[in-house]
């Protein structure tokens, strides 16, 4: 992890699947029953601090967000989520292949796919000043940066809509609270194809109650797209730490998953 000052490290995910990362620390297919979870016992353990005493957020971990469809993996019923007649029946037109991560580009938030995540925790001599998430997919996952150096977001007629928009952070005791406004209304919001725009205000809430679970509460504001504020709660589960994320090269353009005619345990159809 060279080039960054490096403390600690935590990792988002969603729900455990059978296809994650290896012994190695790549991403591959492991056999029924091998999932690469801690043991119940180190999973109770008590959550760890750094020298500071703020929580230690390290992972790796699984979980944390939405993969397939916000709306199940939320917990709604379908048809709940309250979105704008627009917003869904765009959604209901949208097909998987078509989806801008499947091309390589940034996925949207709360959006995770099935492989780890880390966030780093950086500090300078002022202290704690930055925040990453790092995804496995590289690119197609994007880097996002939070500044947690007391900063503001910048003023609305300057703020350059983005994919992964613009995030502050803040600690609430124990709990790490990311703003984040200044997103674009390019990405999907899962597979699905639930749209955003660029009204997208929203707020993530961090904690990590044992040392095994991390929990994210999620607050969806975007009146653009939305008839309502949505609160939702994920759950981000640890995987052994001995796990490493792999690098992975997606630029943008390539084909990637449905896009490129893959099917789950028939690989591809381009020869």
């Amino acid at each position: 992890m060279g080039g960054f000052l490096v403390v600690s490290a935590a990792l988002l995910g969603l729900t455990l699947v059978p296809e994650l990362a290896t012994a190695q620390g790549g991403v591959g297919r492991i056999p029924a029953g091998n999932t690469p979870t801690i043991s119940e016992e180190d999973a109770a353990r008590p959550a760890p601090k750094l020298h500071d005493g703020k929580p230690d957020l390290s992972g790796p971990w699984i979980g944390g967000g939405s993969r397939r469809d916000l709306e199940r993996d939320a917990g709604f019923e379908p048809g709940e989520l309250p979105l704008l007649p627009w917003a869904r029946e765009l959604r209901e037109t949208r097909r998987e292949q078509d989806e801008p991560y499947t091309a390589c580009l940034p996925m949207s938030v709360p959006k995770v796919n099935p492989y780890p995540w880390r966030i780093v925790q950086s500090y300078t001599e002022k202290g704690m000043t930055h925040i990453f998430l790092l995804h496995e997919t590289g690119d197609s996952g994007g880097h996002r940066q939070i500044f947690v150096d007391g900063r503001q977001h910048p003023d609305p007629d300057n703020l350059f809509p983005t994919w992964l928009g613009h995030s502050i952070g803040q600690w609430d005791g124990d709990t790490l609270v990311i703003d984040t406004v200044g997103y674009n209304d390019k990405a999907w919001l899962d597979a699905q194809g639930t749209p955003r725009t660029e009204q997208l205000h929203t707020i993530e809430r961090y904690s990590r109650p044992n040392y095994g679970t991390l929990i994210n509460e999620f607050t969806l504001d975007d009146p653009g797209a939305f008839s309502r504020i949505v609160s939702m709660t994920f759950r981000a589960t640890h995987i052994r730490p001995d796990l490493d994320l792999m690098e992975f090269i997606c630029q943008e353009g390539n084909e990637y998953g449905a896009a490129a005619g893959f099917q789950p345990g028939l690989g591809t159809s381009i020869k």
